[in-house]
């Protein structure tokens, strides 16, 4: 199994730089994500339809797909607990101030972390700086190619 971040699980649906490789390199392992990744997503679908990046038709069928792969299994959607939780609060009790963390990548890395994985795949560069601090590695196949 592999942990995308929504930086690339976006990428699942919308062509933006490096789709191909994200959705190659999906195609060789199931996904996971943090439970709240799901929000996310619909957070940047909307984002697209607002500045006018895809058609209000295009936005339904984004949804719609969404919709049907993940009620196939598609995604493995990963619990945040009190653990997680505890891990996000230990992670910035010890931050460099010169890491920048926001809550919600805190959140995508302790649910990683909990759930025993070592590498997260992301094109979020504070994700992947953040990574180490969680004992994670944090890969980019988009800039590797």
């Amino acid at each position: 199994m592999i942990y995308f971040d929504t930086s690339y699980l976006v990428r699942l649906y919308y062509q933006d730089a490096g789709w191909q490789v994200v959705r190659k390199l999906a195609a060789t392992d199931h996904v996971a994500c943090a439970w709240h990744g799901q929000a996310e997503m619909l957070g940047a679908f909307h984002r697209k339809l607002r500045e006018g990046a895809i058609r209000p038709t295009h936005y339904s069928a984004v949804l719609g797909q969404f919709a049907a792969d993940d009620r196939e299994g598609a995604f493995q959607w990963l619990p945040l607990a009190q653990e997680t939780l505890a891990c996000v609060a230990g992670v910035y009790g010890s931050l460099p101030a010169g890491v920048f963390l926001r809550a919600a990548d805190a959140l995508h890395l302790a649910a990683a972390a909990q759930h025993g994985f070592k590498v997260v795949y992301s094109h979020d560069a504070h994700v992947l700086t953040a990574a180490t601090h969680f004992g994670l590695e944090g890969r980019n196949v988009i800039t590797a190619v």
